[in-house]
């Protein structure tokens, strides 16, 4: 998720501004689930699976020298109205990847998150997924604004509460094996915010605006023949 839709404006007042507004109460630590073992895959994938629509975001170990290139994501977060899945990628092939490559390219549930250009970017380079029907409600629900929505203009603008993110815990490692308690409920709240703002946009009688169609995969070209020898 990209949070630079929620950089102060320059002229005029931000719908997240305003200092009084009551906290956004994220996920509990409980219903944020580091997914590792066969059994946790299984249940992410019955619930996944099950879900009309899903939250959805990606961390990346941050970058800080000029020229230097992200080789992430290194977390997937997927989220139900209930729990928020998390699968870490590494170096090494992981298991999730066919699980996460089924419900990313899946036509039939609806995947929405904020500022998604770089989280679907970059999936596509490092795991070759080609994401389907995702939704940026950074895009999708900013109106006739010229800017992009962020996530916590969002919350402000239709649940009248302020959503907490910190700068300090999106630019820590998220390839580290071990992620700490605020990383875990910093990514979950990134996906589980996402699907809470959507609900939230259809039961009020709004629809998303109609999806591009998908460009067909393009066929690798066949190489050419090489040149026969000049004759002599």
């Amino acid at each position: 998720m990209s949070d630079a839709a929620d950089l102060p404006a320059t002229s005029g007042t931000a719908p997240d501004a305003a200092p009084d507004l009551p906290p956004y109460i994220g996920i509990a630590l409980a219903d944020a689930r580091l997914v590792r073992t066969a059994a946790e895959l299984d249940e992410a994938q019955a619930a996944l699976l099950a879900a009309d629509a899903l939250g959805f975001d990606t961390e990346s170990k941050p970058t800080f020298l000029k020229g230097q290139t992200s080789d992430g994501p290194h977390l997937v977060q997927l989220s139900t109205d209930a729990v928020c899945y998390l699968f870490q990628i590494g170096a090494q092939p992981s298991p999730a990847l066919p699980l996460l490559k089924q419900v990313l390219e899946s036509e039939q549930i609806l995947k929405v998150g904020f500022g998604l250009s770089d989280d679907l970017r970059r999936l596509h380079a490092k795991l070759g997924i080609e994401s389907q029907r995702v939704t940026d409600l950074s895009v999708a629900l900013r109106g006739g604004q010229r800017n992009d929505l962020g996530a916590k203009s969002a919350v402000a603008r239709f649940f009248g509460q302020k959503l907490q993110k910190s700068k300090k815990i999106s630019t820590t490692n998220w390839a580290a094996p071990r992620l700490s308690e605020r990383q875990v409920l910093y990514a979950a709240d990134d996906a589980q915010v996402a699907l809470r703002i959507y609900r939230h946009w259809i039961a009020a009688g709004n629809a998303l605006p109609p999806q591009r169609a998908s460009k067909p995969k393009r066929k690798p070209r066949p190489p050419r023949p090489a040149a026969a020898p000049d004759a002599a």
